[in-house]
């Protein structure tokens, strides 16, 4: 049976490859999403030199966080504003920011002496009423408000297109570019296990791997 560790080779390997086939791929971070597994688990990614992971639940993560001090956290899941405190406090990234109440929330309560915030913007580039972020219209405007926050870094975007739906990779990708310049942003976060090379291929610096690793979750809660 295939450990951890085994698991995350396999995958790094299809990272490796990607990025070859992909004429200029920039370099990309691999994020471990360890939502509904258990600690232990997270020790064996660790143990095998996987230092960043992605939570969907800030109340799930936290004693996660506590019992592992000394990683990188991402929060990948919706961010209720009664969480925004928790998040600032714990957590090194968050990549589903979609509202500007949620972000001055974020600023306001990160602890002065950590570093910034990081922050992704989720878009929703098919426009689907079911899917969390913001319209491809709309993340000029919040990208704006949120570069003026004092304790965030607004690195990105992020996004979660529809299975299937390589080509809004693309038009996801089209928008980072445009922006990228005004905003300096180094970070696109796309693509999950069933993906990853699709969304590479389109340029992500950054995909989110859960299955691929860890298999099936332990405690199921939502789909990503």
């Amino acid at each position: 049976m295939a450990t951890i560790a085994d698991n995350l080779q396999v995958v790094r390997t299809r990272i490796n490859e990607a990025r070859t086939h992909a004429a200029g791929a920039p370099g990309v971070t691999l994020l471990a999403v360890s939502k509904g597994h258990g600690i232990e688990r997270i020790r064996e990614a660790l143990a095998a030199g996987q230092k960043a992971f992605g939570e969907n639940y800030v109340q799930d993560a936290l004693p996660k966080i506590e019992a592992l001090p000394g990683l990188e956290w991402h929060l990948i899941g919706p961010l209720q504003s009664n969480k925004t405190r928790a998040a600032a406090e714990h957590f090194d990234w968050v990549q589903t920011l979609d509202r500007e109440k949620v972000a001055r929330r974020l600023s306001d309560q990160r602890p002065a002496g950590r570093p910034p915030l990081n922050v992704l913007i989720q878009v929703n580039v098919s426009g689907e009423a079911t899917k969390a972020g913001v319209g491809a219209h709309e993340v000029q405007g919040l990208a704006a408000a949120v570069a003026r926050l004092p304790r965030l870094r607004l690195r990105g975007l992020m996004a979660i297109p529809a299975p299937g739906g390589h080509m809004e990779f693309h038009r996801v990708r089209a928008l980072y570019d445009a922006l990228r310049a005004e905003f300096d942003f180094d970070t696109l976060s796309m693509g999950m296990s069933d993906d990853m090379e699709a969304a590479i291929a389109a340029g992500s610096t950054m995909v989110r791997i859960g299955t691929a690793i860890f298999g099936a979750r332990q405690t199921e809660k939502s789909a990503a």
